[in-house]
Formats: C-alpha cells, structure tokens, sequence
C-alpha cells in the first residue's frame, strides 16, 4: 500500500482536490492522508465541512495581516513535520497557491514524488496574477506528475521543455461542481430563496465576485466604481456581491458600493450556496479562476475583470470574455450583454472547454500504473 499525502491550504484547492481525495480514499491501494496548512482558515472549513473531510494534520498557519512570507515560511517549517511522520510516497498539490508552492518544495527537500494537479496554467506575466504565476511555474519545475486540464495547458509545459509524465486529464472542478449541483438539487430552490429572502430576484442576477492580490489599491477602486455605474444605469438587473474576508477587499467594496439600492453586499457563502447563485445568474462578473472554469457547465457568460488570465481556453471558445479593469470598458461589456441576446447567447450555449466530470478518475487511473 502507497501512502498518498493531499496538501492544500485554501478553500479553491479544497473544492478542486475532494473529488480525488474522495476517490483515492475509496481505493485500497492507497493509504491517503490529508494536510491542510490553513492558509484561509473560516472559508476552508465551509468546504472540508460540507464533504466531511477531516484532516490528518492542520498546521493552522493563519495570521491577521499575513505576509507572503509568513505564509512561505510558516508553511514550509510545518509540512516538514508532517513529511516525516506520514512517510508519504506521493505529495499531491493543486493550482498555484503559496500553500501549493510550499507543499512541493518540501515534497523535494525530502525527495518525495510530487504531483501537480491543474498543471501548465500560463499567464506569461509573472505579477499577474501575483504570486500565483510563478507558484505555478515554480512547481512545474519540482513536480514529477502533471496532470493538466486543457490541451493549451499541455502545450505551455511542452514550451517549456517539460514533456515526460504530462497528461491532458480536465480540471477537477467540474468533478466538484458536479457533485455540488447534486446537493443543491436535493435540498430544492426553496432553501436557498429562504436563504436569500432580502434579494430580488425578479430582475436579471449580476453575480460579481473580486479579490485578486495585483488589482489592490486603484485598480480595484475602479472595478467597483464600473459595478456601481452598472447599478446605477440598469435598474432592471440586480448585483450580487459576496465579498471577500480580506480587509483591504472588504474596505474598498463598503466605501463605493454600500447603501446602493440594487446592489447587495454579502458574507462569503459557502460551495452550493454559490453554485445556487451562479444557476441564478444571467451573467458573471469575476477575476476568479475557478468560476471561469465552473460558469460554462452552467451556461452563463463571464467576464473576467483582470488585464490578463491564464485561462485562455473560455475566451477562444466564446464562453469568457476579457473585460479588464478598465471601469469604462467593463461597463461597456456588460452593456453589450445586457442589450443583445444575439452576443449572449453566444456565450451562454458552449461546450465547457475546461473538463467533463472524470478528472479525478483519470488521475487516479494513471497514478495506479506508476511504481512510487
């Protein structure tokens, strides 16, 4: 039996790894242990909550105003003991977190096999997104199995000269979302408008999600100043906002956007409380990665309220669009939403590029053929 080490940090790595721990677990060819860092603590413990998962090891790293390096080296210094006392064979991380970086380079310290899911994400700007860029790069360099999501993902690795144990697997959130819609569907509509009573939503759903590290500061006050002309120049359309825990996010959303009548500015909500508003939304404003991979399987359009992304693969298949941070420009997109059903519905009905339900089988296929 192999022990297989899970190490993770954030709630987007949680949503993305489950489906595999889950299945990994079910196998017993595997012993499979799971390590969490904590990196963000209360929206991490919605999802290991709602999938029951209980961690073998929480290093419980948080702290008020972390840094990078806090984050870097806190994390290091924990999973070192973990490394040593579960005696892993295999270190699997996900995405582009610190958390990420961290769980692969101790994973080589201690000469231990590392597999990198989500692999060959390239923005080609390594402060954007900041840091994830080069957390991704970083570990593609550590790991010895990359499991990528697209074709395009593959072919960045190639550019790279990383050719050897790469495989074009989907993204593993399709697998959560999956699983995710099969909980809001047996717990029914009702629930959630019961949940949500103080919203209206007779009008068309603007759901908005924003919290990216490199759009701090001015960039991130003119995204909420292009929301609020939104608001104000549509009062056929109701925006929804679940802001981010981050206090620097939380300041600039309640000085610009608190108080306007149809915009309403909620606490973070946990994975099917989500997945329930992006069903219900006619259209998605975010700089998430996760929701521009997620929105598609749902037939909503998104615009991508960063300069640059490093998921390619919506905007040449037509399901996400490239609004920037511009305020003039995001308004200007959302209008052409708004105004034309001819443009939206040419967003809203395409295949999801980014995956089909069966990564975490596959993955787990190709790890059973390896000796570790």
């Amino acid at each position: 039996m192999k022990n297989i080490l899970f190490v993770f940090g954030t709630r987007p790595e949680a949503i993305k790894l489950i489906p595999l721990i889950k299945i990994f677990k079910q196998d017993q060819s595997f012993n499979t242990g799971v390590c969490v860092t904590a990196q963000h603590r209360d929206m991490l413990n919605q999802v290991l909550n709602l999938f029951c998962i209980k961690p073998d090891y929480d290093l419980d790293i948080m702290r008020q105003n972390q840094s990078l390096f806090d984050v870097t080296v806190e994390g290091l210094k924990e999973i070192d003991n973990v490394m040593d006392d579960f005696n892993a064979d295999l270190v699997i991380v996900q995405g582009d977190t610190t958390t990420t970086f961290t769980g692969a380079l101790a994973g080589y310290y201690k000469k231990i096999k590392v597999g990198h899911v989500e692999a060959g994400l390239r923005s080609n700007n390594k402060y954007s997104p900041y840091p994830e860029e080069m957390n991704r790069k970083l570990v593609s360099l550590i790991a010895d199995f990359h499991f990528a999501p697209t074709d395009q993902a593959v072919n960045n690795l190639k550019k790279e000269g990383i050719v050897e144990n790469v495989w074009c697997v989907g993204n593993t959130v399709v697998d959560a979302l999956f699983t995710g819609l099969d909980m809001v569907k047996q717990q029914g509509d009702q629930q959630y408008y019961n949940r949500f009573s103080n919203i209206d939503f007779s009008k068309k759903i603007i759901l908005v999600t924003g919290h990216r590290r490199e759009s701090f500061g001015r960039i991130f006050e003119g995204i909420c100043l292009a929301i609020k002309e939104i608001a104000e120049r549509f009062n056929d359309v109701t925006i929804i906002y679940p802001v981010h825990l981050n206090p620097k996010v939380r300041e600039t959303v309640s000085s610009i956007l608190a108080g306007i009548e149809n915009i309403y500015l909620i606490e973070p909500v946990d994975y099917p409380e989500l997945i329930w508003l992006m069903s219900k939304s006619y259209m998605i404003l975010t700089d998430s990665g996760g929701i521009q991979e997620e929105a598609p399987s749902l037939n909503k359009p998104v615009l991508v309220m960063r300069d640059i992304t490093e998921r390619t693969e919506g905007l040449d298949n037509g399901t996400a669009r490239l609004a920037g941070t511009d305020q003039k420009k995001i308004v200007s997109e959302v209008s052409e939403l708004l105004g034309s059903k001819k443009v939206y519905d040419s967003m809203a009905h395409k295949k999801n590029p980014y995956g089909d339900g069966a990564a975490a089988k596959r993955i787990l296929d190709i790890i059973k053929q390896y000796q570790l």
